[in-house]
């Protein structure tokens, strides 16, 4: 005891601590004590009760297979997180022994490494985390426990989203193939330690995840690209390919580690994401009004190709006997898939050269990126073996419209495939369906569905008014659609009669000529019915663009119960320009093919793996977009301004100055300028613009005045156009009120120009041009030229001997625009699209230079616009010699010429030569237009009363038995004080004497020019619509104490007086009322 004695205070601070060491030494005891009971407990139950050993075994088995599944999923999580934390050490070293398994961004040098991006994610991840956690608690948590009783007691009790971010490991982008626009392709990889906690308190059941892993191809479209912010319409995304995923699960749902429950359960959470996000499904997010979302949601799809799995040669023997020393044969079939959609093919007894003669067709929704993927096996009562796969990219049978081909069969020793697959084009017209059918009853096939003539895409929106179920409750409807034997079901809406479904379903159609929908509402428990419909297919053949897109009334239902559907119907058509190429016998080198087994980049006519030979027929011509040279030009002639507020003030503004005033016009993301004129408040510019459009949702064209001036310049006024509403009125020319600022208006000419193909129209537009002179020295435009660039061959080696990096030039005068840089290759692709602005075709020619990397020239075309002039259609599309290359160097292009038309050629150019006018154009007359035409701009009528016009649409829906009535907007009202007024629309039907059909639109802030867009409806017959009498008041929204006016103007009219079930829409005169 002396250590003791000596230092009392170290034992007097150590009493404390040996108590707390005991106990947790005796819980440690316990907890091993209670581990090894726990695992004995089941045996003693089994000897207990009496049960076989062989049920203690299964669970032993059942516990060591759950244990190597948790095992085996944590070694992966590691190893994936080790990964992506040395990716560039894993990859250097990877690099020179193997090319597989390495990020896309070496593997494929058009994959761009964004490690910024990485870093940017990096640092906001602990932010991402925060904001998961509030959503998981305070959003989701709480639907979760509102949707069940049972789940009430529900509650995330941790959310942990790790150290770990979700890495980029590269982006693809995609802007060859539509200017409006842009397609990325996302690599995501993600290997996290993220830890989500689940508790029922009211079960005392505990579970959760910890560890995820997903890797996948993220498709991300941009689109439509529009010239205003934020630039991009809307943003769609979605996989392309399932993507994989490896969850650790925690607490109760550790039971889904167990063989075969975890592959089960993957698989449900596989299909739940497909579900949203997962080809055809896709993820729209709008970022502008007025965007057809519906569009970009369920698209229509790119085509359609149909595969003849005709044989396969070659292929590996399985059914071998005594243990290999006698080999046998193979029972063959094939499994073909493209994204989601998956067949089998019959299988052939002990054959190891199948013949199959089966058709199948798929619908591709997106090219690039979709693939046909063929996989082989050998038929057995166990498990089928695996005879190999291979991969085609659809993008290259879109463009070379038939491949007819063997494919090497990869993963195994020997083995191909022979594949013949037809792109087939969308028509909008039925003129070719009877041709289309007539050649589907040609084509034979061992499967038991006929080629399809059409698909048919369903948009199911939403349904109004149905049904209450009984006890008046409200009704969760579904929808099954059904075409022959082919029935769909949309999802449930539950506990509503105005439910919005939003889903989208696609069809092949053998017959539209002899086939109906039927279409069928019921309550979610599939028995109660709601309302059905039958719509004949006949009946599309004769709507416009084959494409119903409206309200029908549901039969068997409400008196008020409709169904919004749109409905689109599209011939499939093989072009006659595609030429198969020649098939060549199965590979002499077996599995010589690539390591996907397929075709990476351009179809080998000989097949893959086999000798190469040249193509023997080439396309004859260009195979270019649908949207190939739709773009219209438009024609801005700014010509004055008056009454501008005046900026340079002088003495602290007791001296009133003027303003130096120019314009800056925006639209589709080009600038205009006009030039500056000095000290003036009534300027005229007359200056011409023209621009190339393309027709998108919402586009506008926007105007801004500024006062020049040394340092900054003044504001004085902007407006904007829609360019909608030009399009729809073709010629304008009008005054426009400045917005923003107290006084000052702008005159423009405005013109969306007809295209035409008639030469003979060419002298006299360009007569007219000619007696044209502008203030800026623009000379107008007589036409348009569309060049598209498909490909060239022949092309002549660089000097060193190697194949040239190819890339061409399109010169036209002093605009010059460049394709992409072909990887190496004598016959380059591009398939890209320009447009020029012609002054005189007579007198242009249009070059093109071949170079190696801009660098040195491999060839050129000289191509005067003559030639188009000469051409049927004003369209050349051939083969045409390149100079300064080999006899042999060709190029592939088609140029169209639109001559551009003008009503003023006509009206003017003709008055000025003998007095006669070949064509006479009537006068241009706004009142059909759908303009916010400004105060400035009165409209000349006899009606000297007049205080301004209102725009009505009234009609009779004999589908919905009712009158409808909308108010689209006034004009050019009356001011009822000096900030104009706050009008609104008040109407009745007379006779009504209870006042029953009253209505009343919103209220618009100081707006002379006020747009409503409101609609009425009223339950009328059609006869008792024609005896009513529309008395409409547009009025100022004054308070009690206000001396202003309130009426500002009154409409009477009879309503036999218009054709109702054609729903006339017009602009209506205004009338003061007088006393």
């Amino acid at each position: 005891m002396p250590a003791a004695d000596a230092d009392p205070g170290m034992s007097g601070g150590s009493e404390p601590a040996a108590p707390t060491a005991r106990g947790e030494r005796a819980l440690s005891v316990l907890w091993s004590f209670g581990k090894y009971l726990g695992a004995l407990l089941p045996v003693y139950l089994a000897g207990y009760y009496g049960f076989s050993i062989s049920v203690v075994l299964l669970g032993l088995m059942v516990y060591m297979g759950w244990k190597h599944s948790r095992q085996q999923k944590a070694t992966r999580l590691r190893s994936a997180m080790y990964l992506l934390e040395n990716e560039r050490e894993f990859t250097t070293k990877k690099v020179f022994r193997v090319k597989t398994d390495l990020p896309p961004w070496v593997s494929f040098p058009d994959v761009e490494k964004v490690e910024w991006l990485n870093k940017i994610l990096q640092q906001a991840w602990p932010f991402i985390g925060q904001y998961l956690e509030k959503l998981l608690v305070e959003t989701v948590a709480p639907a979760i426990s509102a949707s069940s009783i049972h789940l009430q007691t529900l509650s995330f009790t941790k959310v942990n989203i790790g150290d770990k971010a979700l890495k980029l490991v590269g982006i693809k982008a995609h802007t060859e193939h539509d200017k409006r626009q842009v397609m990325l392709d996302l690599y995501l990889s993600y290997a996290g330690d993220v830890e989500v906690n689940v508790e029922i308190k009211k079960y005392f059941c505990k579970a959760g995840v910890k560890g995820i892993q997903l890797h996948g191809k993220l498709r991300v479209i941009l689109e439509p690209l529009i010239g205003d912010l934020p630039l991009i319409g809307a943003v769609t995304m979605f996989f392309i390919r399932r993507p994989k995923l490896d969850i650790n699960w925690t607490g109760l749902t550790n039971l889904l580690d167990i063989p075969g429950l975890n592959a089960m359960s993957d698989t449900m959470i596989m299909d739940a994401i497909a579900s949203h996000l997962v080809l055809p499904n896709r993820l729209t997010v709008p970022l502008v009004a007025d965007l057809h979302v519906a569009q970009l949601r369920s698209p229509l799809p790119r085509g359609v190709v149909r595969i003849h799995l005709l044989e396969a040669e070659d292929l590996t023997a399985k059914d071998t006997v005594i243990k290999g020393l006698i080999n046998g044969k193979s029972d063959p079939y094939a499994v073909l898939r493209v994204g989601t959609q998956i067949f089998t093919s019959h299988h052939v007894d002990s054959n190891l050269n199948p013949q199959w003669r089966e058709i199948y067709e798929v619908i591709v929704h997106e090219v690039p990126g979709q693939e046909l993927e063929v996989e082989v096996f050998d038929k057995d009562p166990d498990q089928d073996d695996f005879l190999g796969r291979a991969k085609v990219d659809l993008d290259i049978v879109k463009k070379a419209r038939i491949v007819d081909d063997w494919f090497n069969l990869s993963d195994v020793p020997s083995g191909s495939v022979h594949l013949k697959l037809e792109w087939l084009s969308l028509l909008s017209s039925a003129d070719r369906l009877s041709e289309v059918i007539q050649k589907n009853q040609n084509l034979t096939s061992k499967t038991a569905d006929p080629p399809a003539a059409a698909i048919l895409a369903i948009y199911l929106d939403q349904a109004y008014d149905l049904p209450m179920r009984k006890g008046n409750k409200d009704p969760s409807p579904m929808v099954q659609i059904s075409i022959q034997d082919t029935t769909k079901e949309s999802k449930t809406c539950y506990g509503t009669n105005n439910p919005v479904w939003e889903d989208a379903f696609t069809f092949f159609i053998q017959d539209p000529r002899k086939q109906d929908i039927d279409i069928q509402v019921k309550d979610d428990d599939r028995s109660s019915p709601l309302g059905s419909l039958t719509i004949p297919l006949p009946r599309l053949l004769g709507a416009p663009e084959l494409t119903m897109d409206q309200w029908f009334q549901l039969e068997n239902s409400g008196s008020g119960s409709r169904i919004y559907i749109k409905i689109v119907l599209r011939i499939l058509w093989l072009s006659d320009d595609a030429s198969p190429t020649t098939p060549s016998p199965r590979p002499p080198v077996p599995g010589s093919g690539s390591g996907q087994g397929g075709v990476t980049s351009e179809v080998n006519p000989s097949g893959p793996g086999g000798p190469v030979k040249p193509q023997p027929t080439r396309p004859q011509h260009t195979t270019p977009d649908p949207e190939f040279a739709t773009e219209g030009v438009l024609r801005i002639h700014l010509v004055e301004a008056q009454n501008l507020i005046a900026k340079d003030n002088f003495m602290g503004g007791m001296v009133k100055g003027k303003s130096d005033p120019y314009v800056k016009i925006r639209v589709a993301g080009i600038t205009f300028r006009s030039h500056t004129i000095k000290e003036n408040l009534n300027p005229v510019w007359n200056e011409l613009y023209e621009v190339i459009l393309t027709q998108l949702p919402g586009q506008e064209i926007q105007f801004e005045l500024f006062d020049k001036d040394i340092d900054q310049d003044d504001f004085l006024g902007r407006f904007k156009l829609n360019l909608r509403d030009i399009i729809s009125a073709q010629f304008i020319d009008t005054w426009y009120t400045l917005n923003d600022v107290k006084s000052g208006r702008v005159h423009l000419v405005l013109e969306w120009l007809p295209r035409v193909s008639e030469i003979q129209r060419l002298e006299q537009i360009l007569q007219y041009h000619s007696q044209q002179s502008y203030q800026n020295k623009v000379v107008p435009s007589t036409g348009v030229l569309f060049v598209y660039v498909e490909r060239a061959h022949g092309l002549p080696l660089k000097k060193n001997g190697k194949e040239p990096k190819i890339g061409a030039e399109i010169i036209l005068k002093n605009v010059t625009y460049k394709t992409k840089i072909c990887e190496r290759s004598t016959s380059p692709r591009w398939d890209e699209a320009f447009r020029y602005l012609i002054r005189d075709p007579r007198d242009e020619t249009l070059t093109v230079k071949l170079s190696h990397s801009w660098g040195q020239v491999l060839g050129s075309l000289t191509l005067p616009l003559r030639e188009v002039l000469a051409e049927p259609g004003l369209v050349l599309d051939r083969w045409l010699s390149l100079d300064g290359a080999l006899p042999e160097s060709q190029i592939l292009l088609r140029a169209t010429l639109k001559i551009l038309d003008t009503q003023l050629a006509v009206c003017r150019g003709d008055a000025s030569n003998d007095g006669s006018i070949d064509e006479v154009i009537p006068r241009w007359d706004p009142s059909h237009l759908d303009l916010k035409h400004r105060s400035g701009f009165s409209i000349s009528n006899d009606n000297p009363n007049s205080t301004g016009q209102v725009k009505l649409t009234t009609g009779y829906s004999t589908e919905e038995n009712r009158l409808f009535i909308t108010v689209h907007s006034c004009r050019a009202l009356a001011a009822c004080s000096k900030d104009g007024a706050d009008p609104y629309v008040s109407f009745i039907l007379l006779p009504d004497k209870k006042a029953t059909t009253k209505r009343k639109t919103a209220t618009k802030k100081r707006d002379l020019n006020p747009e409503f867009n409101e609609r009425f409806d009223f339950d009328f017959t059609l006869e008792e619509a024609t005896q009513r009498r529309l008395d409409l008041s547009v009025k100022n929204s004054v308070s009690f104490m206000s001396r202003e006016r309130e009426l500002i103007g009154k409409l009477q009219l009879d309503l036999d007086q218009i054709d109702l079930k054609t729903s006339v829409t017009q602009w209506y005169d205004l009338i003061a009322e007088t006393n």
